[in-house]
């Protein structure tokens, strides 16, 4: 096979992540935070108010596979409270919604790591091939987490699906990543560990595919069956060898 690049999914696939949106410690945190700006919001409210909107935005989606936008969210929380424009400056009122977000994830976070083996192999992979990036995330979050973990210059494009108004397994989000590959679907692979949005999303696109059995994700999807099966991030080498030989 004529493979030119490799387009892998980030989390559960090349980032080993945990985060806990239930935890009472980041509405707790967020609430101490906004009394210190002027605005007196308990920690359940801002619970409550924050899955409120994100259900509001996906709910206003005409899209099949709706993602929201963090940092738009902890904007409208703020617009939503009067007193948030008389206590903050406009400037402070401009990037509160950006701290707001980095906040909820960073406090909401537990595990942070790559997976055994992954920079060794992807300083293999990027001798031989185009490495790019496809995740369902928000920038303001996926993008700190590469950095964090040293893996944000192995890919180009970062293609992520809060920048758009959808996420895997819809097709356009594929068509963005291989257009910025500027190459068509039968020259990637693509590696990920959701059996439906990652393995079909991509299947449906015409690439082939490795699912990486991780800790996290899908593991059956009805009708859905990879091109191959890896348990280790290591094993990546050996799918590509099969690749090769085809």
């Amino acid at each position: 096979m004529n493979i030119q690049a490799i387009l892998f999914d980030v989390n559960g696939t090349l980032i080993d992540i945990q985060t806990d949106e239930g935890n009472e410690e980041i509405y707790r945190g967020i609430s101490h935070f906004l009394t210190y700006q002027g605005m007196y919001v308990h920690r359940w409210d801002v619970r409550d108010e924050y899955f409120r909107l994100m259900d509001e935005q996906r709910g206003a989606s005409a899209e099949a596979f709706p993602e929201f936008d963090a940092v738009e969210l902890w904007r409208e929380f703020l617009r939503r409270r009067p007193e948030a424009s008389h206590a903050l400056p406009p400037d402070k009122l401009r990037w509160m919604p950006l701290f707001l977000a980095e906040m909820y994830r960073g406090v909401s976070r537990f595990r942070l790591q790559l997976y055994p083996d992954v920079k060794n192999v992807l300083d293999e992979l990027l001798r031989r091939f185009k490495l790019a990036a496809l995740s369902d995330a928000q920038s303001v979050w996926a993008l700190p987490e590469m950095r964090a973990v040293g893996i944000e210059t192995y890919f180009q494009p970062i293609i992520v699906s809060g920048d758009f108004a959808f996420r895997k397994p819809d097709k356009r989000i594929f068509e963005a990543a291989l257009s910025g590959l500027d190459l068509p679907p039968e020259n990637v692979i693509f590696v990920g560990n959701d059996m439906y949005r990652d393995v079909y999303g991509a299947k449906q696109f015409g690439m082939k595919t490795v699912f990486f059995s991780s800790n996290q994700g899908r593991k059956t999807a009805n009708g859905v069956e990879p091109d191959y099966i890896i348990y280790q991030f290591a094993e990546l080498r050996q799918a590509i060898a099969f690749f090769d030989a085809q």
